[in-house]
């Protein structure tokens, strides 16, 4: 297969946004998706509660937004809220005219929209004041990226790279032209008329996380770099409840879980969750998490390793069996029957609600980059993502790049890559201990993010941290490898040396955006001194009405937006 070299559009990232928005780009277009892994292996893949929508005559548009801002805590952006619910219910369509299967239930012609005698399932969620949830089981995130991977390979359009790699955005005179890529040995610039990032989130900054190895903020790293504006670094969501069992990741325990009825409790049996919040376990995730947060503080003889349980016995039995057959399999793999016994579990990293500013036609602030999905800060979530509105974000923002005007693009000649080199030459006497170095600040920044910027945060800590991180990005911006990588330029291709791992190469990538969204969430998190929605201060409890603004941030200067 020849080596590519031109597209009009590069889609970087192959979960729901990315998915999504490939296919919704003009069909006349030659399109390419990046992805890290196989299809489709993304966060998108991994969510189980549903996809938020009004489709219930019960509910309403205005009712949803209500909800969103509330969750949101005064930093969403009413016209982006108002935008992504009134386009909710033509996208919902537009997924099941694909083929996403939703579950279904009796019901009136009208009543969900589907057909006679049946309507969309719904149920209800933290924070949502009516059951507005649609939902596959509790494997909706799976249905509807399979869903769109099987429309994505039948699309002559476009084409799907897998494990591959972009490393940076190509700029000339500040307007966008493509990307380097890492794939099948080579280093390459690819070229596009645009470039779509839609990589997801960054969890694996934290060492606590409910997502995927593969969610490393590449397209906020590749963005910062090429002098994109950032916003809200600092606030992630932390899910309260994640299962927490010595040698088991931390598989989410859905929330539509304590939607459909389940207690939290502590080792004594008591539902602790009102002591902190009216609403109990259906109070927005930030609000449960620090609860479990503070109740381990006061209860548990190791809060770091303590856990609160879930459970479920307030639900019919056959409900848990048709609801949440994955989290029953899981939990079994693991020696949990959820039956009959309570789930452990505790908070981890889950979403990130900043990220690469974009507008409502999701154009960033680099000319030619769009940004779709959970890398961006679209004004949506606000402080704290409203739960099941992360679905539906990626299919609304991801239909505005059917409006995308560009030129096709000439045919590149291709370049015929340089085996030979002196760059060649210098990466190939990168030593065991420059991967070593890599592999360890890989391995010790989420400790550290997780100690310093996790659920609750203090000056003191903070500050520790960032120069931490300081010195681990000059260090690494010292390794050979990155020395031999700043000195490639476009529109060469490079063939790797013999004897370097491409593996290698694409873990000092990932580790150099890590180590970029780090330092942003730990400066956003110091700068502002107060507590709201996913960013908690234990020195600066209580919500400032001076900081309702936004945190924003261009390569080194950050500033605040002006009063929302």
């Amino acid at each position: 297969m020849p080596y590519p070299t031109s597209f009009d559009v590069i889609v970087v990232g192959a979960g729901a946004a990315g998915l999504y928005s490939a296919l919704c780009l003009p069909a006349s277009l030659n399109v390419a998706i990046v992805s890290k892994a196989s299809l489709p292996v993304s966060a998108s893949d991994w969510a189980q509660g549903g996809i938020a929508a009004v489709v219930d005559p019960q509910d309403s548009v205005d009712l949803h937004i209500a909800d969103t801002l509330r969750a949101g805590a005064g930093l969403c952006d009413r016209a982006a809220v108002e935008f992504l619910v009134t386009h909710a219910a033509a996208c919902i369509d537009s997924l099941v005219d694909l083929g996403v299967a939703f579950d279904r239930v009796s019901g009136s012609l009208g009543d969900g929209g589907v057909g006679a005698g049946e309507k969309l399932a719904l149920t209800l969620e933290a924070a949502h004041s009516r059951p507005r949830v649609l939902h596959a089981a509790d494997t909706t995130g799976r249905a509807l990226v399979s869903t769109l991977a099987d429309r994505v390979l039948a699309q002559s359009n476009i084409t799907v790279l897998t494990h591959a790699f972009a490393l940076d955005l190509w700029l000339e005179a500040g307007v966008c032209q493509g990307i380097s890529l890492l794939y099948e040995g080579k280093i390459s610039w690819i070229s596009s008329a645009a470039v779509v990032l839609a990589t997801g989130g960054g969890g694996q900054v934290f060492a606590q996380t409910t997502n995927p190895e593969v969610s490393t903020g590449d397209g906020v790293g590749m963005a910062h770099r090429a002098g994109g504006l950032l916003r809200d670094l600092e606030f992630v969501q932390f899910h309260p409840t994640a299962l927490t069992k010595a040698g088991a990741p931390r598989f989410l325990i859905s929330e539509a879980v304590r939607g459909e009825g389940a207690h939290l409790v502590d080792d004594r049996g008591y539902r602790f969750a009102f002591d902190y919040h009216p609403a109990g376990e259906l109070a927005p995730r930030d609000v449960v998490s620090q609860a479990i947060f503070s109740h381990l503080q006061k209860h548990s003889p190791d809060p770091a390793t303590g856990c609160v349980w879930l459970d479920l016995s307030p639900i019919p039995a056959a409900k848990i069996r048709h609801r949440f057959p994955n989290i029953i399999q899981v939990c079994q793999h693991w020696g949990i029957d959820i039956l009959t016994q309570l789930i452990p579990v505790a908070p981890a990293a889950h979403y990130w609600m900043g990220g690469v500013y974009t507008d409502l036609m999701t154009q960033t602030s680099i000319a030619g980059v769009y940004a779709v999905g959970e890398t961006t800060s679209t004004g949506v979530h606000g402080a704290n993502r409203l739960a099941s509105n992360s679905l539906l974000e990626c299919v609304v923002f991801g239909a505005q790049l059917s409006k995308l005007k560009i030129e096709p693009q000439p045919t590149r000649i291709s370049i015929e890559p340089l085996a030979s080199s002196p760059w060649a030459q210098q990466l190939a006497t990168a030593t065991a201990d420059c991967r070593d170095r890599v592999q360890a600040i890989r391995q010790e920044l989420p400790r550290l993010m997780w100690q310093a910027a996790g659920i609750c945060r203090d000056r003191d800590t903070l500050n520790m941290a960032i120069d931490r991180v300081k010195l681990w990005q000059t260090e690494f911006n010292a390794l050979s490898v990155s020395q031999s990588i700043s000195q490639l330029a476009p529109p060469q291709a490079y063939v790797l040396p013999a004897g370097f791992q491409e593996q290698d190469l694409r873990t000092w990538g990932e580790t150099r955006n890590l180590l970029e969204i780090g330092l942003g969430i730990l400066t956003g998190a110091l700068l502002r001194t107060e507590s709201r929605g996913g960013h908690y201060r234990t020195d600066f409890p209580a919500i400032d009405p001076d900081w309702q603004v936004h945190t924003l941030v261009r390569g080194d200067n950050w500033s605040k937006s002006d009063r929302i």
